[in-house]
C-alpha cells in the first residue's frame, strides 16, 4: 500500500485519480478547495486554495508533519486562462504562475526530504500538452506548463541518485469540468477528448513499475484534436 498525496481532488482528473488510487487499496491525502465527494476510510482531505501562494510554505509543513507515511505526490491542480496577452491582467499572470508552477515547486519542495527516507517515492506531475509548443492566446498558460515541464526535467536529474522517482504526464484535451467556464471545449466526437481515466491508467502505470524503472514523461493525446467553440462565452477562465 502506498500513501499518497495529490492535489487538485474536487473534479476531473485529481478526483477520478483519487478514486481509484482508493480502489486499489492505497490511501490519498487529497488537497483542494472544496471537498471532493468521497467517503471512504483510507482518504483524508485537507481543504487549502493552491493559488494563495504566501500560505503554502507554512501549510505544507505542516502537512508533512501530520502526514509522514506520504510516498508519493500527484501534482495536478491547474487553472486555465487564454487571451492575447494585452488582455491579461498583472493579477491574472501572477495567478497563472503561482497556481500553475509556484504552488508544485513548493510542495515538492517541502516532501522531497521526506521521500528521501522512504524505499521508494514518487513525484507525478500532470502537466500539458501546452508543455510542448506554444500556441494562440495561450502565452501565459503555456509558459506556466513549460516551467512546470522544466522544473520536473530538472528535478529528475537532482533526483537520479536518490529512491525518489519524478514523472511527467502530458495530456491532450480531456472530456472534464476543466472547461466548463472557457469558450471552447473538445469536439463533440467520443475521439477528440481524453476521459480521465485514460490519465489514471498512466498513473497507475507509473507506481506499478519496478524501483528500477523510471517513466520520465509520458505524452497522452485524443485521436482526433478538434475543438468547439461556444456561443456567448467571454470569460476563458477555468480551474481545478
Amino acid at each position: 500500500m502506498r500513501h499518497l498525496l495529490i492535489t487538485g481532488v474536487s473534479s476531473g482528473i485529481g478526483l477520478a485519480t483519487c478514486q481509484r488510487l482508493l480502489q486499489l487499496g492505497h490511501s490519498v491525502l487529497g488537497i483542494s478547495r472544496k471537498k471532493p465527494p468521497i467517503e471512504h476510510p483510507a482518504f483524508s482531505f485537507y481543504s487549502l486554495d493552491l493559488a494563495k501562494i504566501s500560505h503554502l510554505p507554512d501549510a505544507f509543513l505542516k502537512l508533512s508533519k501530520e502526514f509522514p507515511r506520504i510516498d508519493g505526490v500527484i501534482f495536478n491542480a491547474a487553472q486555465g486562462h487564454f487571451g492575447n496577452l494585452e488582455e491579461i491582467s498583472f493579477e491574472k499572470m501572477k495567478e497563472l504562475m503561482d497556481l500553475n508552477y509556484l504552488s508544485h515547486a513548493y510542495l515538492a519542495k517541502v516532501f522531497l526530504p521526506l521521500l528521501k527516507q522512504k524505499p521508494r517515492g514518487d513525484l507525478i506531475f500532470i502537466g500539458s500538452e501546452a508543455a510542448l509548443k506554444g500556441k494562440k492566446k495561450g502565452s501565459i498558460y503555456c509558459s506556466s506548463k513549460f516551467a512546470l515541464r522544466g522544473f520536473a526535467q530538472a528535478l529528475r536529474e537532482e533526483c537520479a541518485s536518490s529512491s525518489v522517482r519524478v514523472s511527467q504526464i502530458l495530456p491532450g484535451m480531456a472530456r472534464t469540468p476543466f472547461y466548463n467556464e472557457l469558450s471552447f471545449e473538445p469536439g463533440f466526437e467520443e475521439e477528440a477528448a481524453l476521459q480521465p481515466e485514460d490519465i489514471v491508467s498512466c498513473v497507475e502505470l507509473i507506481l506499478s513499475m519496478d524501483k528500477r524503472a523510471v517513466c520520465d514523461e509520458i505524452v497522452l493525446s485524443p485521436l482526433k484534436k478538434t475543438i468547439s467553440f461556444k456561443k456567448n462565452k467571454q470569460d476563458e477562465r477555468s480551474s481545478s
